[in-house]
């Protein structure tokens, strides 16, 4: 069963919010949906300094399975991308909620999110 880290907050598309100094949060896609979909071979980030909107598409997740956009769980501005995760997707299923985030984003606003408790109990992950 997937890991599902408490603290965290989740979109209903599967990405995971953390909240840092002020208004920046990371951005990353959970452990249920790397077992989903399977070995993450290319991922396609938003610019940094672009806007993204809670619940719209900003990029792209491709493994050996399919292809799935990226949703964005906040509404701000685009402040860094993990270009470790860019260059080694694989990253991203080694270690989703660490070394495998996305990108972050200066947030105005969160779109729905859910607790872990309750993105557990939505997706069958473990705490």
């Amino acid at each position: 069963m997937a890991k599902v880290v408490a603290g965290l907050q989740y979109s209903e598309e599967h990405e995971w919010v953390a909240r840092e100094d002020g208004n920046v949060v990371s951005v990353g896609i959970s452990a249920v949906a790397t077992d989903a979909l399977g070995d993450i071979v290319y991922v396609d980030l938003p610019e940094v300094g672009s806007t993204v909107t809670a619940g719209e598409t900003c990029g792209e997740v491709e493994s050996t399975k399919s292809v799935s956009d990226l949703y964005s769980p906040v509404t701000g501005e685009v402040t860094e991308l993990n270009t470790t995760a860019v260059d080694d997707p694989a990253v991203i299923n080694s270690d989703p909620y660490g070394s495998g985030w996305l990108f972050k984003v200066a947030a105005v606003s969160d779109g729905p999110l859910l607790s872990a408790e309750e993105y557990a109990a939505k997706n069958g992950g473990e705490l």
